[in-house]
Order: structure tokens, then sequence, then C-alpha cells
């Protein structure tokens, strides 16, 4: 896989900067009656004129004939039928998909709302909340009595009512009772879009008026607004506060106390780590010395925590011990994270807005614009007999699309009069949606509202399967991957795996190419090498004794880990960087040598003259100028398979276009 994104890498930035190519479009060549026109050469030459370093590819002539080669390979791999395998299909498509979100999705839009979450990200927010339930698809009269009494309790806290006690008293959010509304400090994506942009809009201090989101309509009083402290990692130490029950009397003071003793051991200088280790009862952590995960504001469900966290300085990192909804804690501060800027934050945010409620916007965005591009017809009569099929059953998930749909084939809609959509595919569609909660009624009202969300659906899918033609240049990118895709399929298939598994083939080349593969003059040595002249006088002195590299450096190396004395053992062969460059080519023990601040005396144990490598010493040398050879000897074998034909007066008109 490395050495298909390493292929691609190198083909692409080759082959696909920039698309701003006007001149007219005139057939070049044709292999086997297929045309190759002047607009793709003179735009891959013009983009490659740059890039290429060996200059004879800059000659047209030359360039003519690479480009041939390149069309002949192509040629070849769908003359093999390598275009219908699976993964070539798989990678193929996985390709598109990547590249169409460019065009598929409304830039502006996304652009605006990851500004608008990196703006909100700078800012913590702490507020309460009062919850009243309501469907998103709820009739007009239930919405509109959960709308009153939300705004029956507004009319209550904007007259001066605690907030807090209102929440208690009226919120249909479960944990209103225990937290009073209190949802704690937060930033942007904690919460759903709609409830964020409420909050982040809203004064501190204020109650904003009744607002609804998918679970029904919120109150919110925004208590403080303070800004992003980022992130921070700790670890700790958690002595658990033990459940009282009739039938188990609890020491209520001992995890007091135990928490106590631990942070008297740490007073007295033993190891956070250990005593974590030891004594935490956090199970998931202390097995690593008491280290969370990183941490911003909201991300625990313990505020009390949190302070303590954050409040950790370098100057002061542990904490005294202090407790929590869940037990006593000491905290140890390991590193602060500050916020990120908006560039260094951009994959993140794209990834979260894009599976945020804000990717809604986008997609509504780029659906509105596409409603104004394409006409869509529909049969309103035929989906007049379409809506009456589907029933109440739908509510239950059981309703069934009918057993014989051929009646339903014909076509409910047309979109921009060349794409038709059947009844069967709505009815399809439909059936499918029972998977979700759909509880809008009447049944018709149902009906016309997927009706809807298919149209826009099929809009998309219309819009996506047209790029090619939209897009010139998402066109030339998609036909460039394709054939650089077959080209890799092909020259693994064809080159590369032939080079390595054809043992034979590999002799040959080697031996009629002999003289290709030789060694220099080599030395096999034990080289010694030290900033210090007295260090290298006693190498030499151990040197002379016989004494191996091992027990040189172990005797003149000191215990507390100075390194004084350096050896490389081998075969080198002249002019390598390993071998000082005025060391005489004879056996024995050299004399003290000095280049730059080193030192250096070599033991050479035997001279090994100039002469042919074995296959296996330049193997891979071979291989890759076997492959080369067999590439260049196909690429003449392709030309005898197909008829190529060039139109050499449109040539001559190319070449006058493309010379400076």
């Amino acid at each position: 896989m490395k050495m298909k994104q390493l292929f691609f890498g190198l083909l692409l930035s080759l082959n696909l900067i920039g698309f701003a190519q006007n001149s007219p479009k005139e057939v070049l060549f044709t292999i086997d009656s297929k045309p190759y026109y002047t607009d793709e050469f003179s735009r891959v030459y013009n983009k490659n004129l740059d890039l290429v370093k060996d200059e004879s590819q800059k000659d047209l002539n030359q360039y003519l004939d690479l480009f041939i080669g390149y069309k002949l390979k192509i040629n070849k791999a769908y003359k093999l039928g390598l275009q219908d395998g699976q993964q070539y299909q798989a990678e193929l498509k996985s390709y598109r998909t990547q590249l169409s979100k460019n065009y598929t999705s409304d830039s502006k839009v996304t652009k605006e709302l990851i500004e608008e979450a990196y703006q909100r990200s700078l800012k913590e927010i702490k507020a309460s909340h009062i919850l009243i339930l309501a469907d998103e698809n709820a009739s007009p009269e239930d919405t509109l009595k959960a709308y009153n009494k939300a705004f029956d309790i507004y009319k209550k806290a904007i007259a001066g009512e605690d907030f807090g006690k209102l929440a208690t008293d009226y919120s249909q959010d479960p944990s209103a009772k225990e937290n009073k509304g209190d949802l704690g400090y937060f930033s942007a994506f904690r919460m759903v879009y709609a409830f964020e942009s409420v909050v982040y809009k809203t004064p501190k201090g204020v109650v904003s008026k009744p607002f609804r989101t998918r679970f029904g309509y919120h109150i919110i009083k925004v208590e403080d607004i303070r800004d992003n402290r980022g992130e921070v990692a700790v670890a700790h130490i958690m002595i658990l506060t033990p459940e009282a029950t009739a039938d188990n009397k609890v020491d209520i003071d001992k995890p007091k106390t135990t928490i106590q003793e631990i942070y008297k051991k740490i007073q007295q200088g033993e190891k956070f780590e250990d005593l974590a280790k030891q004594f935490s009862e956090d199970k998931s952590s202390s097995s690593k010395g008491g280290v969370l995960n990183r941490f911003g504001s909201g991300q625990l469900s313990s505020e009390e925590f949190e302070k303590v966290a954050f409040s950790l300085t370098k100057e002061n990192p542990i904490s005294e011990p202090f407790k929590s909804q869940f037990g006593w804690h000491i905290v140890k501060l390991i590193d602060k994270f500050p916020v990120k800027t908006l560039e260094e934050m951009q994959p993140d945010l794209e990834s979260k807005v894009s599976k945020d409620d804000r990717s809604r916007l986008i997609f509504a965005s780029m659906t509105d614009k596409l409603h104004k591009k394409y006409t869509v017809k529909r049969d309103d009569k035929f989906f007049g007999v379409i809506s009456k099929l589907v029933t109440n059953d739908f509510y239950e998930g059981k309703w069934e699309v009918p057993a014989d749909t051929k009646p339903f084939d014909k076509n409910l809609f047309t979109i921009n009069k060349v794409k038709s959509v059947t009844g069967t595919a709505f009815l399809t569609y439909v059936k499918a949606q029972q998977k979700s909660p759909n509880t809008l009624k009447p049944v018709v009202k149902l009906v016309e509202k997927l009706y809807q969300k298919f149209v826009d659906q099929e809009l998309n899918q219309y819009y996506d399967d047209n790029l090619e033609n939209e897009f010139p240049e998402f066109s030339a990118v998609m036909d460039e991957y394709r054939d650089g895709l077959l080209l890799f399929d092909l020259m693994e298939k064809e080159i590369w795996t032939k080079s390595k598994t054809d043992t034979l083939g590999l002799k040959s080349f080697y031996d009629k190419n002999l003289k290709n593969y030789n060694w220099k003059n080599r030395l096999d040595v034990v080289v010694l090498s030290s900033t210090k002249l007295d260090i290298i006088k006693k190498a030499t002195k151990l040197l002379n004794q016989d004494k191996t590299p091992d027990f040189i450096k172990e005797k003149l190396n000191e215990k507390d880990g100075v390194v004084n004395i350096m050896t490389k053992v081998g075969v080198f062969e002249e002019g390598n960087e390993a071998l000082p460059k005025n060391l005489k080519f004879q056996k024995g023990i050299s004399e003290i040598l000095k280049e730059g601040e080193y030192y250096f005396v070599v033991k050479v144990n035997e001279i090994l003259p100039a002469g042919p490598k074995t296959l296996e010493e330049c193997k891979g040398k071979a291989i890759n100028d076997y492959q080369q050879y067999l590439e260049e000897n196909w690429v003449k074998d392709l030309k005898n398979e197909f008829k190529v034909e060039v139109n050499q007066a449109v040539f001559e008109k190319v070449k006058k276009q493309l010379k400076p």
C-alpha cells in the first residue's frame, strides 16, 4: 500500500496541477482508432514543464513518445480487463467520493460554520436550562400547548423567580431534579447546534425566550462567560466513598483519613505515581500512575474535579485532598494545553461540522442551489395514486411495498428532463424511512414530507453523478487517476512482480550487464574515533595488544555514561564516509589520523581489490535495472501490438503553440 501511495504521489504531482488550457481540441494521435486529443497533451506537458529534471523530457518529440507509451499501457490494461477488478473499482469509487466532497457541499457555508465554531470555542459558558418536551413532528395543537407552558415559565423567570427552583418544579429534563437545571460550563459542539446558538447569543445574566430544538422548548439562563481554559492533563489518586446500606454500616471518615495519609506520604517525598498504583481505587488509571486523558471544561461529570485540575500550576502542581461526588482525590498537574489557532484546529473543526447538526445547514444550502439549478417535474396524478398506498401501518413499522411493483415502475418525476425516477423507487425509499422516528400525521402529510426529502436526495445524487460533465477539471482529475490506478495494477502485474520472481531472467540480465555491478577497492577494518588525543593513543595501544572493539569501548568509556571512544567494524568501499580520507590502503594498524575535531586509528584486517559483485550483493540495484529494461522493451512490444497513428500536421501546430 505504501508503494501505491508513493506511486500516486508522484503521478498526481506531475499530472494534476491546474487546468487553464483553452486551446482548440484536435486529434493528436490514435491507438487502434481510439482518439487522443491535443488539449490533454498540452495540459499535461505544461504542468510537467517546471517539474521534470530530465531535460530530454522537455523535448516535445521525446515527450510525445513518452505520452504515447503511457496511453499504450492504459490500452493494454483495458485489454486485460483490469478495469473490472473489484479492488480497482473500490479504490476508484473511494477516491471519487473524497474528491467530490469539494464540489458537493457549499464551501462558503462550511467556511462560515467553521469560523463561527472556532470563535465560539474561545469562550466557555455556564448556563442553566428548563426543558418542556415536544416531539419535532408533534401536532400543531401539542406544539402550541408545549410552547404556552414554556412561555408561562419564562414570564415567571423574568419576573424574578428563582431559576433553579423553576427548573426543579417544571423542567422535564430528568436531571433537573438534582442539578436545578445547571449545565455547568461548556463550549462549542457540546450541545445541539440550535441550543448552542441561542446560548452564545444570550448575554450574561439574561434569560432567553422559549426556543425550540428537536427535543422540545427550552428556556436558558446564562450564568457566566469566561475565556476557554484549553485542556489540562493530570494524574489523580482517588479513594471511593462507600455507600452505606441497612446491612452494611461503613466508616464514613475512613476515605478521608486514607487520602490524608497518602497526602502526607507525597509531602515526605514519596512518588505520586507509585502511590497511585498502590492505593488509588480508580482502576482505569491506577495502573498508569493515575494518569487521565487530557480534558477541557465540561468534559468530566465533576465540576469540582475540573476546578481543582485547572487551578494547578507548575509552581504548585499537586492539590490538597478534596472531595467530589465520587470520593476523595489528590490531583497532580502534568501539563496544560492552550486553545489552538484556527489553522491548527481546521481539520478537527471540519470533521466536527460534518458530523454535527451544522451539516444540515450545509446540505440545505447546497440543495437550495440545486433546486434553482435544475427543474423537477412531478406527475401529480401518479403521486396521488402512490401516496394512497402508504397506510397507518407505517407508524408501527409494518408497512410494506406492494408485492407487484410493475404498475409503479413508470416515472414519478424527472430531473432536468434527463433523469427519471420511478414510483417504485420512491415506495422503496418510504419503506426504509420506517427505521427512523416519524410521527407526523396524518399519513398524507408524512408522505408529502418524505417525498420532498426524497427529491432532495435524488437532486444531490444527480448532481454528484454529473460532476464530470459540470466541471472539466474534475473530469480531468478523475480520468488521470483512473488511468493511474490502472497503470499501477498493470505495472505490478507485467513488470514489478515479474522482475522479482523471474529469477532466470534476472540472472541472464545480470550476466549480460556485469560491468555495471562492480566493487571499488574495499577494506575490512576496525575504525576507532575520539575527540581526545590521549584516548586515541590508549586505543592504539590496545589495538596493538589485539584487544577487541568491545573490550576497548568498555575500557575507555566511563562508568557514568560519558562516551570517549566510538567504533565501526565492517567492509567499506574506497571513498566511504566511514573511512578517514587520508587512510593508506595497507594492512595493519594505521598511524593516528586527524579530521576536524576527531582523531582516528584504523586496523586494516584485509584489502579487497576491485571486482564484480555477486548477484546477491547487488540484487536491489539489479532488480531496479531489470524493471527498467523490461519496461523499455515492453513499450516496444506494445507498439507492435497496437496500431499507433500520429497526426503529424496537428503535432507541428502543437509544437508551435507550446514553444516559448
